[in-house]
């Protein structure tokens, strides 16, 4: 192996630095072992954010993959804490969903459900209408 050092294999810049047993890129702080930079360097070429996109698939309680515009059905009783409290039945249709990737916790929907409003959702709570 020549003396240079692999490019980030999560932003893909050049500018790594060994630190310790880490190789660690300054451009977006990704850290990963030195050991596994011959690997790194081969999975690099694949990883494209496009492809990063792919894999991280938003699924329903089920199994089914979801996309943004999808109509979706809740699978279980919840109950809704805030102002309104109540009580989502199982079987409220909600149509229109937006996935979110950095929702709160691991709500990653964004849907208006009628009779509630404005709320993000579980994908585990949710079916989707086929």
């Amino acid at each position: 192996m020549s003396d240079a050092l692999p490019a980030c294999p999560e932003c893909h810049e050049a500018y790594t630095y060994e630190q310790g047993a880490l190789l660690v890129c300054p451009m977006c702080g990704h850290e990963w072992p030195k050991d596994s930079a011959e690997t790194t360097v081969e999975t690099t070429v694949e990883t494209t954010p496009e492809a990063a996109h792919e894999t991280a698939l938003i699924k329903d309680a089920v199994g089914n993959v979801l996309a943004d515009g999808d109509t979706v059905t809740i699978v279980k009783d919840l109950k809704v804490k805030g102002a309104g409290g109540g009580v989502m039945k199982v079987g409220t249709k909600v149509r229109g969903i937006r996935l979110i990737e950095d929702g709160v916790g691991d709500h990653d929907i964004d849907a208006t459900v009628p009779g509630f409003g404005r709320m993000q959702l579980k994908s585990s709570v949710v079916k989707k209408v086929l």
